[in-house]
């Protein structure tokens, strides 16, 4: 028993050895520091411009979200406020939507879209 311990404890005693190739490592801080990402920017507050426009909604697109310009926040949650009253989500995959009659002139003629082609759809209808 007397050798396995001395055994360990000659191990312990070892100290590391340098990787050939490799640089010293740095203190963690500074290895950590250099690692991270760059802060995103403050919120000034402002919403984005691009999101917030007011955009032209075509007539087959105004029957489901109303007439007038809207931002296209704005229209993808009145797109999502018609489906959920009309309960349009596929029971057994909800991230199908069906299509009714008046959705299905915005969703150009298919039955069925996925949530996620939704605002590609969106797109050709709003200048």
């Amino acid at each position: 028993m007397a050798k396995a311990a001395s055994k360990t404890t000659k191990k312990a005693t070892k100290a590391p050895t340098k990787e050939a190739g490799k640089p010293a490592s740095k203190t963690p801080a500074k290895a950590a520091s250099k690692t991270a990402k760059p802060a995103a920017k403050k919120a000034s507050g402002k919403a984005n411009a691009g999101f917030m426009a007011p955009l032209n909604v075509s007539p087959e697109l105004a029957k489901v979200v109303g007439k007038g310009p809207y931002p296209r926040t704005e229209i993808t949650k009145k797109i999502w406020d018609y489906i959920k009253s009309k309960d349009l989500q596929d029971k057994n995959n909800r991230r199908m939507i069906n299509a009714d009659e008046t959705l299905k002139v915005v969703f150009d003629g298919k039955d069925q879209v996925s949530m996620f082609d939704l605002a590609k759809l969106v797109n050709k209808h709003v200048k």
